[in-house]
């Protein structure tokens, strides 16, 4: 049997489908001739299947980096749901027992999910380089250069995570990377171009219509509004978890909605419970920082809508790419009021050290807590660890702001351009728009009504069912943990 034979087969016996989807095939053909492969699909269009099949034609341990809990413990439970045993998910979910005794019995593993940070961990280590490693995947690898640098410096390690695993079969998977993005990831993961194929489709999702509001001194209204006539579920996102909470609040007193905020403030236990809630169709809409939505599985998210501007094509397209992945039709709504960008700008400076910060740091070769943000510290002691020439740490920094700069002015210009949103968005990761589906955005004659409840008379309002909600939580943590 050969390989298409052979996957095709598997495709069916694991997952109960029939065909691929656009790009699995050429993905895992490519990893079982044993290429590195870097893989960006749109967001929604099943890229997990890449890694998990390819996983099961070989004979060994797929060891999945992965960069939220949340995200490791969707895959696991629906791997677990196909009858796959063979998974855990190593993480601060798990006790010291659980945790040593899933390491210790690797070799009857077949997926493991770990962190960028678990990885730096010695015995983690020592215990995965006891064990044949069939292929190594890097879950959302633009995290590689969208969060190394900023705040997850362990993702940037990962080149040499991969030298002492002795550069096992590598597959790094996103939804958007720029040429410039993808060949970071390349360089920052040690992987030769020579042996390297890059599958790469267009981010463009022809179901999803675009559309921008602007809003002067309304935004809370018009927002109201339009989640009123729009159907749910859907997304909200925003830059600040206080707004979040403030947003959540007034869609509940207003509108009888059942709404939830999540962020990082939320309580562990709260944010399992806010997640199953949202894709058991228990809460209608969740107020959001980008903490929320990846690797939610879930295909009916009607609309996502940012309160606030975010601060890049990148987060965008990674955010309302998380509605509609059933194929109908969806919106990705902008509510955008001039001056907005003024935020990010703050968030930024919050992000990357200023140069003062780094001549103090390399001066007295400590950052005093309280001086900067943790980010910022952080980043300062990474420099100071590596033995980074502070040259080069300040070309880095300013190479870094300029470009989280330019970032956020093409959101801007996104945001206030008068020709098409989705052929300008297209532009930024050098693809040109082919054909404009029929909802297509706000400037090439959107008409709202065409995403809003059918039924208006209905106006149906997702209530909470009656569930033993701690009964639920415990299982859970129970399937994550076998």
């Amino acid at each position: 049997m050969n390989n298409k034979e052979l996957i095709k087969r598997n495709l069916e016996n694991y997952f109960g489908y029939s065909s691929f989807r656009d790009g699995q095939e050429e993905a895992i053909l490519a990893a079982l001739t044993g290429k590195h492969t870097l893989v960006m699909l749109p967001t929604g269009t099943g890229k997990s299947i890449c890694y998990q099949l390819t996983g099961y034609c070989l004979e060994g341990l797929v060891v999945i980096v992965s960069p939220l809990l949340s995200l490791m413990q969707d895959q696991v439970e629906q791997l677990k749901l196909n009858g796959e045993k063979r998974v855990a998910a190593i993480n601060s979910l798990m006790d010291a027992h659980e945790k040593e005794w899933v390491l210790n019995h690797l070799i009857d593993y077949k997926f493991i999910f770990l962190s960028p940070e678990m990885l730096q961990q010695e015995y983690v280590m020592s215990c995965l380089k006891r064990v044949p490693i069939c292929l190594f995947a890097i879950d959302e690898a633009h995290c590689i250069s969208q969060w190394g640098l900023d705040f997850r410096p362990d993702y940037l390690d990962l080149g040499l995570i991969r030298q002492q695993l002795n550069f096992p079969l590598t597959m790094a998977l996103t939804a958007t990377a720029t040429k410039q993005v993808r060949e970071e990831i390349l360089t920052s993961l040690q992987i030769d171009d020579e042996n390297t194929k890059q599958i790469v489709y267009s981010v463009d999702r022809s179901n999803i219509a675009f559309s921008t509001i602007n809003c002067e001194r309304d935004k809370n209204q018009q927002l109201i509004n339009h989640i009123q006539k729009l159907k749910k579920p859907g997304i909200i996102y925003f830059s600040s978890k206080k707004t979040a909470d403030e947003i959540a609040e007034l869609i509940r007193s207003k509108t009888g909605i059942v709404a939830e905020s999540y962020h990082s403030d939320v309580a562990a236990e709260d944010k399992i419970k806010i997640q199953q809630q949202f894709v058991h169709d228990e809460i209608a809409i969740i107020c959001a920082t980008s903490a929320f939505g990846m690797g939610i599985n879930k295909s009916n998210i009607r609309f996502v809508i940012h309160y606030h501007l975010p601060g890049s094509p990148e987060a965008y397209l990674q955010e309302v790419g998380r509605c509609g992945r059933d194929g109908e039709p969806s919106l990705a709504l902008l509510l955008y009021e001039s001056g907005d960008g003024i935020i990010q700008l703050r968030l930024q400076e919050y992000t990357l050290p200023t140069i003062d910060m780094l001549e103090y740091g390399y001066k007295k070769g400590v950052i005093p807590e309280g001086s900067c943000s943790p980010t910022q510290k952080q980043l300062i002691e990474n420099y100071l660890k590596a033995k980074i020439p502070i040259d080069a740490a300040k070309n880095q920094v300013k190479s870094r702001t300029l470009y989280k700069q330019q970032q956020l002015y093409y959101m801007i210009d996104y945001a206030e351009t008068s020709s098409c949103k989705r052929a300008f968005l297209l532009h930024y990761f050098e693809e040109k728009l082919k054909s404009k589906p029929k909802c297509c955005c706000s400037n090439c004659n959107l008409e709202l009504a065409d995403v809003y409840e059918k039924a208006e008379l209905e106006k149906e309002t997702i209530m909470m069912k009656e569930k033993n909600w701690e009964e639920i939580l415990t299982e859970l943590f129970l399937i994550g943990n076998k």
